[in-house]
């Protein structure tokens, strides 16, 4: 294949617009926002289900402090009617003992679910800071998420704004060549990640390995319109009066 040397002159525009947009995929693929994104979210999971799992246990013991008091106020209901039978005239003696003893019963049993009420809403007043805890953990990482989204976007953005100047460039350079030798740029850069390179001082610019005396031999017999390539990597090396020929 030949092509004119300033035309191969410009495979090294069009390599270095290619190293830049595969700096910004790269770029792209590893930006640190995404780990943060993902550890925020995470954050955000968990403390969603910690705030669920402390709600639910409020809810419970709001459920056992109505049951209680329902079942305090049967027994002060119990204790008033008995009292009230027990004051009226016509009770006979056995009937006030039963009455009294019942009273008595009562009124131990009244105080074991107000003291099991007690122990109870304290439960739930120690659960209700919880509650607040949660919440707070939960707002706190839903701020930190929408900061970390919005740095992530914003990095995003800047990569999409880099990327799009970039094939601009590409397209403007690519306009410029044959199809023919662009067809093998863009094989030779299939193959191994760049297309061609500027042969400088007998050293590949993509490989970096300097070429032995046969392969400097056959580029300097080779005419200046040849497109030549680097016997190691396979790049299309571009000669210029630096390339130590």
């Amino acid at each position: 294949m030949k092509a004119d040397p300033a035309v191969q002159r410009r495979l090294l525009d069009l390599a270095d617009v290619d190293a830049e947009l595969a700096r910004l995929a790269h770029r792209r693929r590893n930006l640190p926002e995404h780990a943060e994104l993902a550890a925020a979210e995470a954050a955000v999971r968990a403390a969603k289900d910690a705030l669920v799992e402390v709600e639910t246990k409020v809810g419970d013991l709001d459920r056992d402090i109505r049951r209680l008091e329902r079942d305090i106020e049967g027994v002060r209901a119990r204790a008033d009617r008995d009292q009230k039978i027990l004051a009226s005239s016509g009770v006979g003696a056995k009937q006030a003992v039963d009455l009294q003893h019942e009273l008595e019963t009562l009124a131990r049993r009244q105080g074991v679910l107000e003291d099991e009420e007690l122990e109870v809403m304290e439960q739930r007043e120690a659960l209700g800071m919880d509650v607040q805890h949660a919440q707070r953990t939960l707002d706190e990482g839903q701020v930190n998420l929408i900061a970390v989204t919005e740095r992530r976007d914003t990095a995003l953005a800047d990569i999409d704004a880099g990327e799009a100047g970039r094939s601009r460039a590409r397209e403007a350079v690519v306009a410029d060549l044959p199809a023919d030798l662009l067809a093998e740029y863009d094989r030779r850069r299939a193959r191994g990640g760049t297309g061609a390179a500027l042969l400088r001082e007998r050293r590949c610019g993509a490989c970096r390995l300097e070429l032995d005396r046969t392969a400097i031999a056959a580029l300097r017999a080779a005419p200046p319109d040849a497109v030549v390539h680097c016997e190691e990597c396979g790049t299309v090396l571009v000669r210029t009066p630096q390339s130590g020929l």
